[in-house]
């Protein structure tokens, strides 16, 4: 496993495992399956609905908790100073856990307009220890510069989508010029047609790889950190299986190539659900 350095001095897996759009009883199946793998950073969300399924398998495993980086969200309708620490409690107690290793305010909201108060109450929770690093999830150029103006701490992170239709070349230069590690939800396109891209089946052929691996290591070796997603105990394991080679200048620029701008979830910019 590679580590990156965040910009709090702790460390975090470059890979760790997501589990959006998996119900309780499957995440906790699908996280077991991970942890047995080898992963050790999971990434869930109170809109997600499995952080209970999540903290059983954490339990469950046997591994010591300082060997574990787990990551939950701070979901829309919970933002401002009260609402954010009360949220904060209960996803705790639904994990299990005394204490998260990175929080992250999941969308900035912009029509509530609560995302600084919410950072401010994760300052706090920051300060308590209870959560050992925070951070942001699509946050865009606009509402970073406001966040890192208003408020004491710099995000550790800031989690966006990313994969090679949706290269985030900006986003990720502003995150970079804050200190701020990258990483990427939906990295390998969400199942929606890029796995089957004739550039990436050229490179899993050159490789001896899958395509979905070709992604992975591309993530890796761009600096990204990278949670992919899955339920079967097979791709789990093989999305794992992504150090034992290197993708060569020729092939970054390949992929480089495959920038579309193209978004498979929703636009920071207007997502406003409260759910």
């Amino acid at each position: 496993m590679d580590f990156v350095t965040l910009n709090d001095g702790r460390t975090m897996p470059q890979l760790g495992f997501g589990v959006w759009q998996v119900e309780d009883d499957a995440a906790e199946a699908a996280v077991s399956t991970a942890l047995e793998v080898g992963y050790r950073s999971i990434d869930t969300a109170r809109i997600y609905g499995n952080e209970e399924g999540v903290g059983r398998a954490l339990k469950s495993s046997g591994i010591a908790r300082e060997e574990l980086f787990v990551t939950t969200k701070l979901w829309n309708s919970d933002q401002g100073r009260d609402e954010a620490l009360a949220a904060f409690d209960a996803s705790l107690q639904r994990l299990g856990l005394d204490y998260v290793d990175l929080y992250l305010i999941h969308w900035p909201v912009p029509s509530r307009d609560l995302y600084v108060d919410s950072w401010k109450a994760m300052e706090e929770i920051l300060a308590s220890g209870r959560a050992k690093t925070i951070g942001v999830s699509n946050f865009t150029v606009e509402t970073l510069d406001r966040l890192t103006a208003e408020t004491s701490v710099v995000p550790a992170v800031n989690q966006i989508e990313l994969h090679p239709y949706l290269q985030q070349g900006e986003m990720r230069a502003k995150n970079a010029s804050l200190g701020i590690a990258t990483e990427a939800w939906s990295p390998l396109g969400q199942g929606k047609g890029l796995l089957e891209d004739p550039v990436l089946a050229e490179l899993a052929a050159k490789h001896g790889r899958s395509p979905a691996q070709i992604v992975l290591r591309w993530h890796l070796q761009l600096g990204n950190v990278v949670i992919p997603k899955s339920v079967t105990p097979s791709r789990i394991k093989e999305n794992f299986d992504v150090f034992g080679f290197a993708l060569d200048d020729e092939d970054l620029r390949a992929l480089s190539a495959l920038e579309r701008g193209e978004r498979f979830g929703s636009d920071p910019a207007t997502m406003n659900w409260l759910g």
